[in-house]
């Protein structure tokens, strides 16, 4: 056997006792916190050095002397807790001087986990760590030892929050995509999308949208949905007509909304309902109406956009048909029917991704067409899927949490709180603005959990200061987070799609933005109205819903010029007005966007009816005219 090989028998092996244990404590229950959380980081921290590995491992991939030296650090740094348990339980933290050897592991560890960051997620996150650590040590005098004391040797730092929901929670729903991917569900999703929408005017397009939807409920990552249905929808899209940057834009902002859907959203969604101490569903339940709104604009997008250019679907003959679908594969929906059914019955979500877990390969097994999938080597590769697919979360949330140490060490975040007030001028829209600007900017270089767990920490109490509640503030800075992997110039989601499509990366952006154009309004509305995150009385939040709606589809025909016919420009201007006075909630607002909306399409209708449809612009004009 070779070196290689023996290494990635190895990381495997890893992986998978890093998943078993994780469901034997889902079972069995948490053991104490530190200890959790410990054994947690170090089963994630050894993978980094062997599956991500340095400038001097092997040309194969295989991990080289030094990465064996700094996995050795990572089990000497944690392995003292461990060893020195009792000591770490019962002194009295930032109160008794530091041991030389807690010194010496404290910013060993430290080192290590900023270095195992960068392999993962790149150089911006441990780059903004360092700089809270050099504002804590340089500009607010901070003793280097109680900064020490308090992200190694207590739960305040680096086995705080973020970490113990990455423990508890996001784990076991990786681990429950990797499940349902290993079963075949990811062909269910594609087909049931092209037996759905495929034959319609644009119809690659509503594939991604629907598509990128569903594996959006289970992966909760934007540039992992791209990746996993880009590589099929993009083609197809450019195959049809679609331009290379509007192909890319559909799926970077179809597979965005993933982490903003329910039942299973994004990680940082866990850590929300955390910082709230509410259950998840909660948190879900909030989210529901605005990430709807968002998936109808952009469908909506899509198709005014092919039918102002004159995009076909694709051959019925050619696509699955959704009886057929749902007899050979549609039993494959249920483990997701299982999670929503447990989280409605009152249970935890930790428990209900564990039903949905042990769901998968038995409801596999239950048809011919599936049952192919149910052997020994799926049931370990998903095991180990989905503890590597957590890795990068787990080194995300570790550094996030030396940040949030230092917040809580050094009070910063009561100065930014402040300073967002003061620049706001006490006024909530300024503020609102301030807020979605930096979560942008943070976004862009972090991904979507530190960037929101930061935001939580600096920004989220100014806007609860000036008023908002605090579950909308709280999904304000996570639709912001989010919304940075569409936001030029630094969009991952955007940067994935791109790739794969050939075209314009500026292009891809601005295109993404528009699309996703929704996305950035939807937040302010439900800072001014809770019943768009369904708080409230039925009959509000029925209303809301039905104005909304109708104001995300105006504003996609404004942005992309088409209703039943391509419209004039003052079509466009009152639709894009009525799609703003809709979306936001009252009455008056709500007459005036209705009246807008119902002039331009006595308008549409006319015209279309006394001169004919106007031709849809050629290729070379479409493009020209966007």
């Amino acid at each position: 056997m070779t070196y290689a090989r023996a290494t990635a028998l190895l990381a495997t092996g890893i992986a998978v006792a890093f998943s078993v244990y994780h469901l034997w404590v889902a079972v069995f229950g948490v053991p104490e916190p530190m200890t959790f959380r410990a054994i947690h980081l170090i089963f994630a921290m050894v993978l980094v050095f062997i599956i991500y590995t340095g400038l001097k491992g092997g040309s194969d991939g295989s991990p080289g002397l030094f990465d064996w030296l700094l996995l050795a650090g990572c089990v000497a740094s944690i392995g003292y807790i461990f060893v020195e348990y009792e000591y770490f339980i019962t002194r009295f933290a930032t109160v008794d001087d530091l041991r030389p050897l807690d010194w010496l592991f404290g910013l060993m560890l430290i080192a290590l986990i900023f270095e195992a960051t960068r392999r993962t997620l790149g150089l911006a996150l441990p780059l903004t760590a360092a700089a809270f650590i050099g504002y804590a040590l340089l500009f607010t005098r901070t003793d280097t030892q109680m900064l020490v004391d308090q992200t190694y040797m207590t739960t305040e730092g680096i086995f705080g929050i973020p970490l113990a929901v990455c423990a508890s929670y996001i784990i076991l729903f990786v681990m429950f995509g990797a499940f349902v991917e290993r079963t075949g569900t990811g062909k269910l999703f594609m087909d049931f999308s092209l037996a759905l929408t495929g034959w319609a005017p644009g119809g690659p397009a509503k594939v991604a949208v629907v598509t990128s939807g569903l594996f959006g409920t289970i992966s909760g990552s934007a540039v992992s949905n791209v990746m996993t249905t880009g590589v099929f929808t993009i083609p197809m899209m450019k195959r049809i007509g679609y331009r290379p940057a509007f192909s890319g834009a559909v799926e970077a902002v179809a597979s965005t909304g993933g982490q903003i859907m329910p039942p299973i959203m994004g990680a940082a969604a866990f850590v929300m309902a955390e910082f709230l101490n509410v259950g998840y569903l909660s948190v879900a339940v909030w989210a529901f109406l605005p990430a709807l709104l968002y998936y109808i604009a952009v469908f909506f997008a899509v198709h005014f956009e092919a039918k102002r250019t004159g995009m076909q679907g694709l051959p019925r003959a050619d696509l699955p048909r959704v009886g057929a679908v749902l007899r050979e594969r549609g039993h494959q929906f249920i483990p997701l029917v299982v999670i929503i059914g447990v989280l409605m019955s009152g249970y935890s979500a930790p428990y209900a991704a564990l039903c949905g877990i042990a769901s998968t390969f038995p409801v596999a097994a239950m048809r011919k067409t599936t049952r192919g999938t149910v052997t020994i080597a799926n049931l370990l590769g998903a095991l180990a899927d989905g503890a590597k697919g957590t890795v990068p979360v787990a080194m995300a949330c570790a550094t996030a949490g030396i940040v949030i140490g230092i917040i809580s060490l050094t009070g910063v975040g009561i100065t930014f709180t402040s300073l967002v007030v003061q620049l706001s001028q006490d006024s909530l829209i300024p503020a609102l603005v301030l807020t979605a600007i930096a979560g942008i900017i943070l976004g862009m270089g972090l991904p979507t959990t530190p960037a929101y767990i930061i935001q939580v920490a600096l920004l989220v109490p100014a806007l609860v200061k000036l008023g908002v509640a605090v579950e909308g503030a709280h999904l304000f800075v996570f639709y912001f987070a989010i919304l940075s992997a569409i936001t030029p110039p630094v969009a991952i989601a955007v940067f994935a799609a791109s790739g794969i499509a050939g075209g314009s990366l500026w292009r891809t952006g601005l295109d993404a933005v528009k699309l996703g154009a929704t996305g950035y309004i939807v937040p302010f509305m439900f800072v001014f109205s809770p019943a768009l995150m369904l708080i409230g009385p039925w009959h509000e939040v029925l209303s809301v819903a039905v104005t909304a709606t109708i104001g995300v589809t105006c504003l996609a025909s404004a942005l992309h010029g088409y209703l039943f016919r391509v419209s004039l420009m003052w079509e466009r201007a009152a639709l894009l007005i009525a799609a703003l006075l809709l979306i936001k909630p009252g009455l008056v607002t709500d007459l005036v966007g209705g009246g807008l909306t119902a002039a331009v399409l006595v308008s549409q209708l006319w015209l279309r009816r006394a001169q004919g449809p106007v031709p849809a612009p050629t290729a070379v004009q479409a493009e020209a005219t966007d």
